[in-house]
């Protein structure tokens, strides 16, 4: 394959390629947050498998501690594979990536109980978790500078909305999966073998994304950078040397849609049972409807965002996430059935404005050099730190000062984060994915066409 030097260079990808990169680019972003949401709704049942009985809130505290330490190793992955990604190519992370996946999770599916091999099963779920953390801090990253490079330019919202629409569909298949399971087989029976099920269903997903991204081509942008022999040698400490401010930037990003994701898709479910009075059941349903209103409404998100622009789009949900989180929350807490049901789906839609849109903003903040390792330590680090730990802060808010607001204005302060954030970054729709500090260091001569493409001058690169 010859790589292209012109101006339009997502462009010459035509429409199958799309579609494949698209399948590759969101299918390991599925698989990793249905394993994610998997382990958290059968939590209760892995609390038995693998750890001594004495206690069953122990066991449970356990589980949940191993469930954390996914996210504590995050940042790790997040360095380790963006540097691959920005010194090797999107699609050799994107293939590690998914393998790692895969094959920790085939490992978790088969592996014995504590009755079995003792303390050795507790040691190896921890094993198999950090694999699984360390392999999701780099898929992020890997995957939105996949899209965003190999989408075309003018529809670059549209394609990047994608990677988001997979996480929704990996939450969404995860509730029906498990209710199925519980359909189908008594409580004894999940207990002894069919919590393996959904882990073990993962797995050819897993191998059938791995197929297909090693069958595609790496991207324009990232082959345009071979051809001129400009790759990044240390992007990380590039990162933090000389983009720094996008870097910034993204983590704001990241802290308004991941802080808002785990709030209205995860620890809402705990805040309806417990504070509103809902059973579990109705709970569950409100959080599988606001998945599927986010499944329909993220590529609208990423298309206006192509249309009007990135900024207007995400100023519409930091300011709506800012003005309406307090009033939703009273709305809610009503506790009547309509109530609930309209905060939630409100909660929702602006969710799902934040999630088409995010991603595709952050990977035009960086030069191609870059962008996979700024994208994935700016999402792995906020991840850890805001979104991950957002529902203690949240529990113990509410332990301490009784009102059943808080979670209201946890999200008004997230909405101020996205604001501020939204104001200090350009309007980026439509800009090249090749910027000037991708040209400097290059080796051979660069096409006039390509200089052009760049939004500022070259420096000091060849001509």
């Amino acid at each position: 394959m010859t790589t292209p030097t012109t101006p339009e260079i997502a462009d010459l990808v035509d429409r199958k390629s799309l579609r494949k990169s698209v399948v590759a680019g969101s299918i390991g972003v599925l698989v990793h947050w249905f394993d994610w949401a998997v382990y958290a709704y059968l939590a209760s049942t892995l609390a038995v498998v693998f750890f001594p009985e004495e206690s069953a809130t122990a066991g449970l505290l356990a589980t949940f501690a191993v469930f954390a330490v996914s996210f504590f190793v995050r940042p790790l992955g997040a360095i380790i594979f963006g540097r691959l990604g920005d010194r090797l190519g999107r699609k050799q992370t994107l293939s590690i990536v998914i393998l790692s996946m895969a094959l920790a999770t085939l490992v978790l599916g088969v592996l014995p109980g504590y009755d079995t091999i003792g303390m050795l099963a507790p040691i190896l779920l921890i094993v198999t978790r950090i694999v699984q953390g360390l392999a999701a801090g780099g898929e992020f990253g890997s995957a939105a500078a996949f899209l965003g490079e190999f989408s075309p330019a003018k529809k670059r919202g549209f394609g990047v909305s994608w990677l988001e629409f997979g996480s929704l569909l990996g939450f969404l298949l995860a509730s029906f999966v498990v209710f199925l399971l519980n359909q189908v087989y008594s409580h004894e029976e999940i207990v002894a073998w069919a919590w393996r099920i959904p882990f073990l269903i993962t797995v050819p997903l897993g191998f059938i994304g791995l197929y297909i991204r090693r069958k595609i081509e790496d991207t324009p942008e990232f082959q345009q950078l071979q051809e001129l022999e400009t790759v990044s040698h240390a992007p990380v400490k590039e990162v933090f040397q000389r983009n720094w401010k996008e870097f910034i930037q993204t983590s704001g990003m990241e802290i308004f849609m991941n802080v808002t994701f785990y709030v209205v898709l995860v620890y809402l479910l705990t805040y309806q049972e417990v504070y509103i009075g809902f059973d579990a059941g109705r709970a569950a349903l409100l959080s599988t409807l606001a998945s599927a209103l986010g499944l329909i409404v993220v590529p609208f998100a990423g298309i206006a965002s192509d249309k009007i622009g990135r900024k207007p789009v995400l100023m519409a949900a930091a300011i709506a996430l800012t003005v309406l989180s307090v009033p939703l929350f009273w709305l809610m807490s009503i506790g009547e059935d309509w109530a609930v049901f309209t905060s939630t789906l409100g909660l929702a839609l602006i969710l799902a404005i934040v999630l088409g849109t995010h991603a595709v903003t952050v990977v035009e903040l960086f030069p191609t050099r870059t962008r996979q390792t700024g994208l994935s330590i700016a999402y792995a680090v906020t991840a850890a730190l805001f979104a991950g730990t957002a529902p203690y802060v949240l529990t113990w808010l509410l332990d301490t000062t009784g009102n059943m607001l808080v979670p209201g204005f946890f999200l008004l302060v997230v909405g101020l984060v996205g604001i501020a954030t939204v104001v200090s970054i350009p309007e980026t729709r439509g800009i090249s994915l090749i910027k000037p500090q991708d040209l400097e260091t290059a080796t051979v001569t660069i096409p006039d066409a390509l200089l052009e493409q760049a939004d500022g001058p070259a420096g000091p690169a060849p001509r």
